[in-house]
């Protein structure tokens, strides 16, 4: 009886020992994989951190090159626009006929006389011509709000005059439609009609 009293401890305890050794080293295993895919995933985290950084500074790049992209648009516009502008001045300029003019209203008239538009006098034409409106073609694009304004802007002689056709007017001269013009003026009242 004192053999199986000392045997049957030994082999629990042999057994307890190896047992206690492979969970150890299954425990061990898993703790040097969490550290493994631990460092991994933090050398991964840094990857992404500097992406990012790289990243952001790449859109700052594009950003401005885009700033700058839209102020060189917007130049080269502007700058087609001044040309298209002066292209049509000249265009303008060659259609004024100082003949034709002539023969048409039976006085001689300068290009650009704002005085030619039934209805302004030489003083309006002083009033237009500070309001820095000092062609057919500009005073063509100006509202009757705006011409009004100039007008009140003179005093109140100024006040009773109706700027209603003066831009239509204008641009018929600017367009070089002399006869219409002469025609339409000839049913004009001061301007009005």
């Amino acid at each position: 009886m004192t053999l199986p009293c000392i045997l049957i401890p030994a082999i629990v305890g042999v057994i307890s020992a190896i047992l206690g050794y492979l969970l150890g080293r299954l425990f061990s295993k898993n703790n040097t994989n969490d550290i493994d895919s631990s460092m991994k995933l933090q050398a991964e985290l840094e990857k992404c951190n500097i992406n990012s950084r790289t990243l952001q500074a790449r859109i700052s790049t594009l950003e401005t090159d885009l700033s700058s992209a839209k102020a060189s648009a917007k130049a080269n516009v502007q700058s087609f626009v001044d040309s298209v502008s002066t292209a049509s001045a000249g265009i303008a300029a060659s259609m004024f006929d100082a003949e034709k003019v002539n023969r048409v209203f039976g006085k001689k008239w300068k290009q650009d006389d704002l005085k030619i538009v039934e209805g302004i006098g030489p003083k309006i034409e002083e009033l237009y011509h500070a309001a820095g409106i000092k062609t057919w073609k500009a005073l063509s694009e100006t509202s009757v709000e705006k011409s009004q304004e100039i007008l009140d802007g003179g005093g109140e002689r100024f006040k009773l005059h109706n700027p209603a056709t003066w831009a239509k007017q204008a641009e018929m001269c600017y367009l070089g439609k002399w006869e219409e013009l002469k025609t339409w003026q000839d049913t004009l009242d001061g301007g009005k009609e």
